[in-house]
């Protein structure tokens, strides 16, 4: 594999490295020791596998607070989407900031999506699968979402989205007290 840095700290796109012939080729889409040795999580709790059936389906922009905040490692295994992710750890140096890749049945990319992001896939094609590995398990009273389109973020989504649910459209705007409770925590 290949981990190429982003924008953002600590989020990677990870390449990987086919090894082929004329059958085809093999690839690992995750070593232990290789995520290991580029300071990534190794330990995954899920495999969580997407379909959505419309070009325009947003899912997302979500995340889980505290000790449930996720890890993901994303992969598009048919079709096309676009994968989103903002950094909201208050702390880092690329707070607010977002980055977007496009990950393909072709290309074979994959997203690694730190602790502490939100993220968000949008469906580049019909009948499109992801497959992502999860650090945490889901914890429900720890999910939040930041709406797609909140202009505090101002992500720059190649498509207007077309399909989403209920909830994904009306997560509030950007705000601690939601968003961030834990570290309001103690503070006065």
């Amino acid at each position: 594999m290949i981990f190429h840095e982003t924008p953002l700290k600590d989020a990677r796109v990870i390449e990987l490295e086919k090894r082929g012939d004329d059958r085809g080729f093999f690839a690992r889409m995750f070593c232990e020791k290789e995520f290991s040795t580029a300071g990534l999580e190794t330990r995954f709790v899920n495999v969580n596998n997407s379909l959505s059936g419309a070009k325009g389906t947003l899912r997302g922009m979500h995340y889980q607070l505290g000790d449930a905040a996720e890890v993901k490692v994303v992969r598009c295994v048919r079709g096309a989407l676009w994968d989103a992710i903002v950094d909201l750890r208050p702390d880092s140096p690329t707070f607010g900031k977002w980055f977007g890749e496009t990950l393909s049945a072709d290309n074979r990319l994959m997203m690694y999506v730190p602790r502490g992001f939100a993220h968000a896939i949008l469906t580049l094609e019909p009948d499109t699968e992801a497959l992502y590995l999860v650090s945490s398990f889901y914890a429900p009273e720890a999910e939040r979402g930041v709406r797609w389109n909140d202009p505090k973020f101002g992500v720059e989504w190649p498509i207007q989205p077309v399909e989403l649910s209920p909830k994904d459209a009306n997560w509030p705007d950007f705000n601690e007290a939601f968003h961030q409770p834990e570290r309001l925590r103690g503070l006065k």
